[in-house]
Formats: structure tokens, sequence, C-alpha cells
């Protein structure tokens, strides 16, 4: 070692506190790669995550939503939850699931599977403006999976009584199950057992006012319509 250089490891010494019995190592050379964040591969599940993962995903893709922890448990015969608790987890560990907190249908998929065949590019934010956009867009946009976020359904509008309202004959309505309503909000009404309507809810005076989108229509008065739902989203089938 060379004077300077030992001049200059005294010096450290000095300044940590340390003695010249104490030994000085130096430290490990950094990792030459960090550890890599992609899914583990699917052989390394087991039996039983490899048949949750495999229906988890086709339900996702096939109604656009995962399956609840009752509809696995059902579906496999798992009685306890903490059982099928146990599967997710391990799924959610392994990269290929991601979970959210508070939601019954809270599964969703990652990496590739997480794809959906029917998405959209997102080709970009159109302003009034002149915007530049592009049509080849690998972000995706999956309006089922928007549309299908919580217990809904869809129905289709025959005839022309919400017209005025800019709901067309032909067009896909999706409604959402509750059965509570504010006023002014479009609901599902039963009709009849099996029956829905589509009307406008106006409390008025202890009974419920049921208008369609014409406003100079006369209202239907009725005293306990049973709700289905309430109006979310329209799927325009044409401009």
């Amino acid at each position: 070692m060379k004077i300077s250089e030992k001049s200059n490891v005294i010096k450290v010494i000095h300044m940590l506190g340390l003695t010249h019995s104490d030994r000085i190592t130096s430290l490990p050379p950094p990792p030459t790669s960090l550890p890599s964040t992609k899914p583990m591969a699917k052989a390394q599940l087991t039996e039983r995550q490899r048949e949750v993962y495999e229906l988890v995903r086709s339900l996702i893709r096939e109604r656009g939503y995962g399956p609840t922890v009752r509809e696995i448990g059902e579906h496999f015969g798992i009685r306890s939850p903490n059982g099928v608790m146990c599967h997710l987890r391990a799924l959610e560990r392994k990269g290929l699931i991601t979970r959210k907190a508070n939601k019954s249908r809270a599964i969703e998929l990652t990496g590739e599977d997480a794809r959906s065949p029917t998405g959209l590019p997102l080709a970009g934010i159109v302003r009034s403006q002149p915007t530049d956009i592009d049509v080849n867009a690998t972000d995706v946009v999956d309006l089922g999976k928007i549309l299908a976020d919580g217990d809904r359904f869809v129905v289709q509008l025959s005839g022309d009584s919400l017209a005025s309202r800019g709901i067309h004959d032909g067009d896909y309505i999706v409604i959402n199950k509750q059965d509570n309503v504010q006023a002014g909000q479009l609901a599902a009404i039963e009709t009849s057992p099996g029956n829905i309507s589509l009307r406008y809810w106006y409390p008025t005076n202890g009974h419920v006012e049921l208008r369609n989108g014409d406003r100079n229509s006369p209202p239907v008065t009725v005293l306990n319509p049973k709700v289905v739902g309430v109006a979310v989203a329209t799927v325009r089938t044409a401009l």
C-alpha cells in the first residue's frame, strides 16, 4: 500500500471512531441485475391453484368480471371461505391476479392475460381543437369491464318512448341492480312478475309518478312500485 493510501485509511479509522485492531472489510459488490418483477410461471402453481386461476380467467373473459369467493367455493366444493382465500392469496403472491379491498368482485388478471379480446385501442383524447391521435395505440379500453363494474344487467330499448332524452330504438341501457332511486333518475320498474318498464321516477305526496321521455305525456301514478334497478349508462347502436 502506498503511503498516501495508508494515511487515508488511518484518517477514515479515526473518523469512524475505530481502533487499529478493528477490521475494515469492503462492501459486497452491488447485484448485477434486479430481481424480476414478472409474474411467476404458471408451471409453479399447484393443481388446485391452476384450476382456480383458469376459472377466474374464463369467467372474466366470458362475462367481464371475476367470480366471488362464494362462487369459487361452490364450483370446487370448498366449504370454507378461508380455503378459497388461501388459493387467491397464493395467486396474488405469484403475480397472476390482483384483488381490491372491500369489493365482492375484486379479482383482476395481470400481464398478458389482463388484455381483453374485446378491448379497443385508446387513440387519444379529442378536444374541440384539432388533436393528434394514434389509431394504432397499444393502450386498450375494455368498455365491457367499465360497464360491468358492480351487479348490473343490460336491456335493449324497443320504440321511441325515450327518444326525447337521447335514448333511441335499439339502444342498450345498463341497469345497476338496486332498490333505491332518486327523483329524476331513469329506473327499471317491475310492473308484473318478470316484466319491467323504464320510467323516470318522481315521488309526489306519498305516491310516485312514473314518466317516460315525453314531458307532454301524462305520468302514471303508482303507490308502491317495485324498483329493480337504476340506469347508469347507455350504448348507442347508431348516431
